[in-house]
Parts: structure tokens; C-alpha cells; sequence
């Protein structure tokens, strides 16, 4: 069942077509990323989404809602850069954002109760928000974006701005919530999206270029990918293979070359003949898969 349905979405400013006909839609329960690179329209799409700005055209239905119905109690939704009362502890703000979201004092009290104990900050539910971290104020926002049980929650960018303590708090929750709900995430960092989501949603300038799951998207784009690092030189070493019938790309960082290749017992072999029969300076050689920074990176380039 789909909790969400988008179709022919589109975002203009000022005569300039920002989101190009976006199409997709989310199954009941599970994690997603819109996965693209800064300026690719995430954030727009998910104002859009939340109600918080209006598209150009298109439509965006959620299930058993018509058109002019209130979509808040259905979703929750936590921007790039949250604002809380400082002043405030974190039971007080879940408290009042609960209420706020239409639940009752006391319902709002025991459901702070059950999300500080699940977002892992239930200790410091007296500190006053000031005095969290960033790691603890994003579980906070994530714990106010889902008080009132929405079908989907929406977070912006949810661990960019955080040390990989915190970065790693968050990841953990989004785990245990995707058994729940319905979570859209927007990042530019590709080994989250691989880490915590079922389904993958890639924009790129504004339009949704690729979607799928992880295995499917490298089984559709899968080359095979060796990895060489030699002490020195590597960029005249590597040279010798341009315009090999196996070569299908290679990119260079540093020490380190990076072949996809169409035939990976061909290009092993090729490779390592010259390695030891030149005698190359050679650190590590390794077979692998292709990772997501791989796939997107063909996605874009097609």
C-alpha cells in the first residue's frame, strides 16, 4: 500500500523550472532517501511534500486524503535546521508540540514519556535544550516529528551538520523507526542512504533520474571494479591501459586507480601481468563491488 503518490510535480522561481515533473511514489513502512548533491532540489521537494510550499503543478496525494483535507496529522517533518526554546527542557518541548499537534495534556505526557525512552534521551529529558548536543537535538526533532504517530516523516539533511558520534545516533534511530513508519530522508551522503534505506531516489538537477533498491541499482549498473595503489607515480603507471577492449573507465585520487572494467578476469589478469612483470610499486590490489558513489555517479553521467 502507498502512503504517498507524486505525479508531474513540479516547482518553478521566477521562470526558472527548479523540480522537472518529478514522478514516485512510497510504500506503507520502510526507509527512502532522495539522494542527490547540494542544489539538486531536496529540499524544495520536501517543502513541497509538507505542505510548507506550494507546487507550480502536479499532484501529491496521500492515501485517504482528498485534496483539501489537513495533511498534518499524517505527517511529520524535520527541516535541515531545527529551532527549539532553549529555554525549554526536552520534555517541555515535547510536551508542548504534542499539544500542539492536536494530542490531549495527558496524551501528550505519556507519549514524551515513550519517545525520550526511544530517541535515547530520556535521562536528560530535564536538561534545558541548550545544553544538548547536536547528536541529542536532532533526536529531538526527530522525537517531535513523529509525536503524533504520522504515516510519513519527512527529515531534511538529518545528520549533515553532525560528528560521526552523533551521525551514528541518528542512523540507529532510523533503523528502529522504519519498522513503524514511513521515512523520507534528503542527503548528499552516500553511505548513509547505502546504510539505513530499503529504496533509493536519486535527483539530479531537478529531475528524479533513478530509483530502486540497492541491489538492484548495482545489479542494473554493475561493472566490475578493481581497485590499485602503488607508492608512486600511479597516473603514468595506469596509462598504460587506455584503450584496452576490457578498460571500460578508470579514475585516479591521489595513489590510488580505479578501473571498471566489463571483463573482470580479463582485466585481473591484464593488470597483474603488468604489475610483475614491470615490477610496479604496488601497495594493494582489491576486487570489490561497485559502492552507491559508484552507481550515482553513472546514474548522472548516462
Amino acid at each position: 500500500m502507498s502512503v504517498i503518490r507524486v505525479e508531474g510535480l513540479t516547482k518553478s522561481f521566477q521562470n526558472l523550472e527548479v523540480i522537472k515533473s518529478l514522478d514516485f511514489e512510497l510504500q506503507d513502512k520502510g526507509c527512502f532517501a532522495l539522494l542527490g548533491p547540494n542544489g539538486a532540489g531536496k529540499t524544495t521537494t520536501l517543502r513541497m511534500l509538507a505542505g510548507l510550499m506550494k507546487p507550480t503543478s502536479g499532484s501529491i496525494t496521500f492515501d485517504g486524503m482528498s485534496k483539501n483535507d489537513d495533511i498534518r496529522k499524517l505527517i511529520g517533518y524535520l527541516p535541515q535546521y531545527p529551532v527549539f526554546y532553549e529555554w525549554m527542557s526536552g520534555r517541555e518541548f515535547l510536551e508542548y508540540v504534542g499539544v500542539l499537534a492536536g494530542l490531549t495534556k495527558k496524551e501528550a505526557k505519556e507519549r514524551t514519556i515513550e519517545l525520550l525512552e526511544l530517541v535515547g534521551i530520556s535521562e536528560a529529558k530535564n536538561r534545558r535544550i541548550g545544553k544538548y548536543s547536536g547528536g541529542m537535538k536532532q533526536r529531538l526533532g526527530i522525537a517531535q516529528a513523529i509525536i503524533h504517530r504520522p504515516k510519513l516523516v519527512m527529515l531534511d539533511e538529518p545528520v549533515s551538520a553532525l560528528d560521526p558520534f552523533g551521525r551514528r545516533e541518528v542512523l540507529e534511530l532510523l533503523e528502529k523507526l522504519k519498522k513503524e513508519t514511513t521515512i523520507l530522508f534528503s542527503t548528499h551522503i552516500l553511505n548513509d542512504a547505502e546504510e539505513v534505506c530499503e529504496e533509493i531516489l536519486f535527483l539530479h538537477n531537478g529531475r528524479l533520474v533513478e530509483r530502486g533498491t540497492m541491489e538492484d541499482l548495482q545489479e542494473k549498473y554493475q561493472q566490475g571494479k578493481i581497485d590499485l595503489v602503488l607508492r608512486e607515480r600511479t597516473e603514468e603507471f595506469v596509462q598504460v591501459f587506455s584503450g584496452t577492449n576490457w578498460l571500460g573507465s578508470y579514475s585516479i585520487e591521489g595513489r590510488k586507480a580505479t578501473f571498471f572494467v566489463e571483463d573482470i578476469e580479463q582485466a585481473k589478469m591484464a593488470i597483474l601481468k603488468e604489475v610483475s612483470g614491470n615490477n610496479w610499486p604496488l601497495i594493494k590490489f582489491e576486487i570489490s563491488r561497485m559502492s552507491l558513489e559508484d552507481v550515482f555517479m553513472k546514474v548522472v553521467q548516462k
